[in-house]
């Protein structure tokens, strides 16, 4: 035997005995074991999950909070639909700015007594058919147009449907 060849057996065993050791670590790892057995073929009763549905009653506003709230809501969608319009911004925006407007207008008409009622759905039609041009104008080119009615429907319940005229109206 050569004096290099005894190194190399001791390499060469070194190297082995530290692959049993590294494939020992591997086969002994958890996870390595658990993705190659076997699943039981028996369903694993699952713990049944039970849901009491609750009603949300929110917070309690006293209604003319509630009716301020709404014509505060209603107020700011109005005025981002026409600043969508003026701008000329996407259609999807001002059909959503218009729709929410449009919820809040409802809102506040079904807080009111039924004759007062009456009064609101002029408004409610004008927003109705304002909502549908909107959805209509694809290009935006009656944007302006849409924008001054948009500013009169504003105008308008603003000067009808203020908090301090509406107050004995309010179921």
């Amino acid at each position: 035997m050569k004096k290099g060849d005894a190194g190399m057996g001791i390499k060469n065993a070194g190297a082995a005995v530290l692959c049993c050791f590294l494939l020992l670590e591997i086969l002994g790892c958890e996870s390595f074991v658990r993705k190659f057995t076997r699943k039981s073929k028996k369903q694993q009763a699952g713990v049944e999950m039970v849901l009491a549905p609750e009603e949300y009653k929110g917070p309690d506003m006293s209604k003319e909070e509630l009716y301020r709230q709404y014509y505060l809501y209603w107020g700011s969608w109005q005025d981002e639909l026409i600043n969508a319009l003026n701008q000329g911004l996407s259609r999807k925006k001002k059909v959503d700015c218009a729709q929410e407007a449009l919820k809040n207008l409802v809102n506040m008409k079904m807080m009111l007594v039924d004759a007062a009622r009456v009064n609101f759905d002029p408004v409610i039609s004008r927003m109705n058919r304002l909502l549908s041009d909107i959805k209509g104008d694809i290009y935006g080119s009656d944007n302006y147009r849409n924008a001054r009615i948009a500013e009169n429907i504003k105008a308008d319940v603003h000067l009808g449907f203020v908090y301090p005229k509406i107050r004995n109206y309010l179921k």
